[in-house]
């Protein structure tokens, strides 16, 4: 059976040089990584523009509003969730946030504001080591406006 795809876009909320950073919660019935950390957002519905799915995802696993400032990396992966296969392709945004106060989703139980230079040192989904790599060569999002699109 072919899996089902998807396609998600993911946001790397810069302040004050730091990102933005959730932890899967054990209880999230969507999980597949539970207790390790990756970046706010998710799954496009369809007929919904990719802008309006980043905000709503965003909010709906933070609070927080987000300006969207460019995209910077393309990949995929292939999870099981709920013994279904899923290609899930996900794109991922610098934002910046209109605010910081950080109300967690029922998906998340931990958020942290991190250096990403520090990545390592947390326990990310291993498909994201390759997104922070590109993430540590750009410019800041509030200092450029457009960024060359990467992929892996």
């Amino acid at each position: 059976m072919n899996p089902t795809l998807f396609l998600a876009t993911k946001a790397f909320i810069e302040h004050e040089g730091k990102v933005l950073i959730l932890r899967e919660a054990e209880e999230s019935p969507n999980a597949t990584n539970k207790g390790k950390y990756h970046m706010p957002g998710g799954r496009i519905h369809p007929g919904e523009k990719w802008q309006e799915a980043l905000r709503r995802e965003v909010r709906e696993e933070t609070a927080l509003e987000i300006e969207i400032c460019s995209s910077f990396f393309v990949t995929e992966w292939r999870p099981v969730v709920r013994g279904e296969k899923w290609h899930i392709i996900g794109i991922f945004f610098n934002c910046l946030p209109k605010h910081t106060d950080v109300v967690l989703g029922e998906e998340h139980d931990d958020y942290q504001w991190i250096d990403p230079k520090t990545y390592k040192d947390y326990p990310l989904i291993e498909n994201l080591h390759p997104v922070f790599e590109t993430y540590l060569q750009l410019p800041l999002a509030s200092d450029k406006n457009t960024v060359t699109l990467h992929h892996a």
